[in-house]
Order: C-alpha cells, then sequence, then structure tokens
C-alpha cells in the first residue's frame, strides 16, 4: 500500500512538469485606465495577470491578441497597454473594452505618456520597442502574484495558447 501511494505521488509530481521560470520584475509604474482614472501598478500585487501591448485601430494582430486575452479573462487579471497613445485617449480605450466585453473588475486597458509606455515595452516586459508605425509584439506575458514575468506566449501559436492556460492553471 505504501508502495502504491508513493508511486502515485511520484506520478502526480510527473503531470506537474517544470516550475515555471522566474524571468525579471516588473517595477512600479502608474498609467491612466480607460475610466480617465489613475492606475497604479500595486492593485495587481497578489493576483495573476497577463499583459499585451496594443492598439484600438489595428487592422489584424490586435484584434487577434485581444480575442485571445477575452479567453483567459475568467483566469486571470489582464492588463492592456496601447502602443498609440495620441488616438487611445481614456474614452477610446473604454469604447474597445466595451467591444471585447471586458470585465472592468478583470481587465483593465491603459494609456499614457509614449516615452513610459515604450519603457514598459522594452525594458521591462522585454518585448521590444514601440516603433513610429506601431509596429510591435504580439506576445502575451505572464506575471505571478509577486509581479514576477514568468513566461513569453505567442497569441498566434496555439501550442503557445495551451502552454500558457496550463501556466495559469499552475500559478
Amino acid at each position: 500500500m505504501i508502495r502504491v501511494f508513493a508511486l502515485f505521488l511520484l506520478l502526480a509530481g510527473c503531470q506537474r512538469g517544470p516550475d515555471l521560470p522566474i524571468l525579471y520584475d516588473v517595477p512600479a509604474f502608474t498609467l491612466t485606465s480607460e475610466r480617465g482614472e489613475p492606475f497604479a501598478s500595486d492593485t495587481l500585487k497578489g493576483q495573476v495577470w497577463l499583459a499585451d501591448f496594443i492598439f484600438t485601430n489595428c487592422p489584424g494582430p490586435c484584434l487577434r491578441m485581444s480575442t485571445q486575452m477575452k479567453k483567459f479573462q475568467s483566469q486571470a487579471r489582464l492588463v492592456s497597454f496601447t502602443v498609440d497613445p495620441q488616438r487611445d485617449t481614456p474614452a477610446v480605450l473604454a469604447a474597445y473594452a466595451r467591444r471585447y466585453q471586458a470585465d472592468p473588475a478583470r481587465w483593465t486597458f491603459l494609456t499614457g505618456p509614449l516615452e513610459q509606455l515604450n519603457y514598459l515595452s522594452r525594458t521591462v516586459f522585454k518585448i521590444g520597442d514601440i516603433e513610429a508605425d506601431l509596429t510591435h509584439s504580439t506576445r502575451l506575458v505572464l506575471v505571478d502574484r509577486q509581479m514576477r514575468i514568468r513566461g513569453f506566449y505567442d497569441s498566434a501559436d496555439a501550442d503557445d495558447l495551451a502552454k500558457l492556460k496550463a501556466a495559469l492553471d499552475r500559478l
């Protein structure tokens, strides 16, 4: 009986897979939400969350990214940062949020100075510069309860999205 229990524990451990790496810390930041209110990153502490960088008049990849993010709305807190703060005002972001049926308690859309958004994209989230032509990464970024980046997932790759779902289940 003890051997069977030990084997069960060993197999259960194998099912879990390797631990997720701790990649980078997310420092404190404050931006403006789709409600036009200051949003401090401290409100995300203690929650597992996903980040992406989008713009609301994007004709392609951002639509897919937002559709994928919506699928994770019940599993994690979501934060979408604009890469086009000139056009993506709080009111525009609020309309975009309604389009994706974003639960305001679960999904926040942020804007702010381009320099700060570029710093977050390039230096904090490590997904590259926000280009003048609005070219940007299409990866989703997983952040844990301690504000640590745990993974990057291609929003167009079904295998990566399955890995993201599994990672969310583990965190």
